[in-house]
Order: structure tokens, then sequence, then C-alpha cells
């Protein structure tokens, strides 16, 4: 099942969707931006942090993190690898985000 991302639109305050692929480690979900700082849903996580995440069916509040001093390349090694691999691919500007779940 697909992971989703729920962020509130910076401009619009409507909720956002997006898919994604990551993993789930402890209380926290990483995940890497393929487009870094140019992705929407990361603008809208600088405007408000507060996310939700829906993982296996469930809903999950959370707090992101935007983490720029990690190391998104090796972070990618980490995360499902189907995922990985096509954000490697197409990917110009990597960039980490950890959510920490409630």
């Amino acid at each position: 099942m697909q992971t989703l991302l729920e962020t509130t639109g910076r401009i619009s305050g409507r909720p956002r969707i997006t898919p994604l692929g990551g993993r789930r480690v402890g209380d926290s979900f990483w995940f890497v931006s393929e487009f870094g700082e140019r992705s929407q849903y990361i603008r809208n996580i600088r405007a408000d942090n507060r996310v939700r995440l829906r993982l296996h069916g469930h809903w999950k509040s959370g707090v992101a993190h935007i983490m720029t001093s990690d190391d998104a390349r090796s972070r990618l090694k980490e995360l499902p690898r189907a995922n990985s691999a096509a954000v490697r691919a197409v990917g110009t500007d990597l960039l980490t985000v950890r959510v920490d779940l409630n």
C-alpha cells in the first residue's frame, strides 16, 4: 500500500496529498525528496511542519523535520529499493525528511 503525505497548503490552507516512498524506523518515518526545496510539499512543510502520513491504511499525525545536513544519497540505501532507484534516477536536488510520529 502506498504511503501518503498530507501537508497543509501554504497559500490555500487546504490539505495537500502526495504519494511517496520511505521507511518507518521506530517512531519516525524517513523519506527523500527528489527535487528538494523546489518540491511543493517541502515548501508546505517549511510553512507548517505539522503533517499526517497514511501508513498501512491508517493516518498518523507527526512533525516533519527537513534534514539538510543528512546525506540523502546514503539515506536512500536504507529506504525501499524500488522507490530509491526512481528518486536517484530523476532526482536533481535530494533532500532528506524525517517525520516524528505522535
